[in-house]
């Protein structure tokens, strides 16, 4: 199950490093062309939504690989299952039915990281 779970906190921290990362880096204006939701939010909460995402994807993996404070890899799974909780509900409001099939996926990887980190299996 070890194996299991550090293969799920690779596959998230990658892809909400990305994410994270061209939500930080990319213009507001080039995000909205693949994200419509941008339009709905000010510069700085997609901004602030980028940073989240990122600094999760390194608290999946940063506390297992350095060994300091472990207790951060199932906080930061709940906090990226919360995140993906509040982009479904965007996604909702939108009628962006299709999407919230990633956020729902995405976010239950999440919880099945903070449910074994957090039971039999810490780090």
């Amino acid at each position: 199950m070890n194996v299991a779970l550090w293969v799920v906190q690779g596959i998230l921290a990658g892809a909400f490093l990305v994410a994270g990362l061209q939500k930080l880096l990319r213009p507001r204006e080039a995000l909205a062309r693949s994200m419509g939701w941008v339009e709905d939010f000010q510069h700085t909460h997609v901004r602030g939504i980028g940073v989240a995402e990122v600094l999760g994807a390194l608290g999946l993996v940063l506390p297992g690989l350095t060994g300091v404070a472990p207790v951060l890899t199932p906080v930061a799974a709940i906090g990226l299952a919360l995140l993906m909780l509040g982009a479904a509900a965007t996604h909702a409001r939108r009628g962006e039915w299709p999407l919230i099939v990633v956020n729902v996926l995405l976010g239950g990887l999440a919880a099945f990281v903070a449910w074994g980190r957090l039971g039999s299996w810490p780090l």
